[in-house]
């Protein structure tokens, strides 16, 4: 998702903001250094004390459920989003809980890596070669027993448009663990699992339910022939089905709860979302230090709510945590919805941050 959009930014930033800043050396001087993702890529789970230390006693089992659809359309690559799966996994797993990963047909799923999206926790995740053969021999739906699980969560990515909604395993998944009072969630696509699951007294799970998904405008922004590509938006079909669909800031944390209901908006939404389900599932979740990303989007969100002098101010607190691409990110976003002042305002953050540093 976010390789996209740098590939547009560095034209456009040249083209708008090359005058205030310096034009292609600035451009560059904002983008990952190589030796950023050379470090980080040798992330272990050894060097991550939350997954590693003071791990509850065991407090039952988690399902996570992912795509087995590898192609959408003609010739696009799909497949499960891996920091989805690995951030809820580790949150889970911190917390006390066993994950199993399920999918539709079982065995390897296909699965969608941004190199520009990964932090260590993603790359921690890739390097455990007992969490790896997890992954690629997970359970097929059909073998799965709903009431092995105090939660479910249908972890997002393309695919999931094609093989969740009419699947009876994942409906089946779903309703029992809503009807028996159990924590149902997912997260960017993955509400496209709640779509066509029906409760027992016949209404719609989705009936008056307050839920997040991957909204029309983050997926026609990156790919404009989506109506032509999925089988249905899913902002859209979770409002025909009764939802009442709460929409956050575009690619930004938005994770509604309704009851045992958890959902989440997009990639952005995941760290969030497994804590809530820690909690409604009863524990305090264990404190955790945020990643630069989580950061990077408070920080978004406060100039979003409050403007950029609160932005500014807050930057200034902490000028080491923030992941300065997705500031970058968001300033390219603005260009290309044509909010120029938001553009140019968050070029400036994203600079102040390069001098502060």
């Amino acid at each position: 998702m976010l390789k996209k959009i740098v590939i547009i930014s560095v034209t456009l930033i040249v083209l708008v903001a090359g005058s205030l800043f310096g034009a292609k050396t600035w451009v560059k001087s904002l983008l990952p250094e190589k030796a950023h993702f050379v470090a980080i890529k040798k992330t272990q789970v050894s060097d991550l004390p939350y997954v590693t230390q003071n791990i509850p006693a065991y407090r039952g089992k988690i399902l996570a459920v992912v795509t087995s659809v590898d192609k959408m359309g003609e010739d696009k690559d799909t497949g499960y989003e891996h920091t989805e799966l690995a951030r809820a996994y580790w949150v889970f797993t911190a917390n006390g809980f066993n994950v199993d990963i399920a999918s539709p047909k079982g065995g390897k799923p296909p699965v969608v890596i941004d190199g520009e999206d990964m932090g260590s926790y993603d790359y921690a995740f890739l390097n455990d070669d007992a969490i790896q053969q997890k992954v690629a021999n997970s359970i097929a739906l059909a073998d799965v027993n709903p009431n092995d699980y105090e939660a479910v969560y249908f972890v997002g990515g393309k695919g999931t448009m094609f093989d969740f909604p009419d699947n009876a395993h994942v409906q089946n998944i779903a309703k029992t663990l809503y009807q028996n009072n159990k924590v149902v969630s997912a997260v960017c696509h993955g509400p496209s699992a709640l779509v066509n699951v029906v409760l027992d007294n016949g209404e719609m799970l989705l009936s008056n339910k307050k839920v997040s998904g991957f909204t029309n405008d983050e997926e026609l922004l990156l790919i404009p022939e989506a109506k032509k590509i999925f089988p249905f938006l899913l902002e859209d079909k979770l409002i025909e089905q009764g939802a009442q669909f709460q929409a956050g800031t575009t690619y930004l944390e938005k994770v509604t709860q309704d009851g045992k209901l958890i959902t989440g908006q997009n990639p952005w939404s995941v760290w969030t979302l497994a804590e809530k389900v820690v909690a409604e599932l009863g524990y305090q979740p264990k404190a955790r230090e945020w990643t630069a990303e989580e950061h990077a989007v408070e920080l978004l969100m406060t100039y979003d709510s409050h403007g950029f002098a609160a932005a500014k101010e807050e930057l200034k607190q902490k000028p080491q945590a923030y992941q300065r691409i997705l500031i970058v990110m968001h300033s390219i976003l603005a260009f290309m919805q044509f909010d120029i002042s938001k553009g140019i305002d968050l070029l400036s953050l994203a600079n102040q941050l390069k001098q502060l540093r």
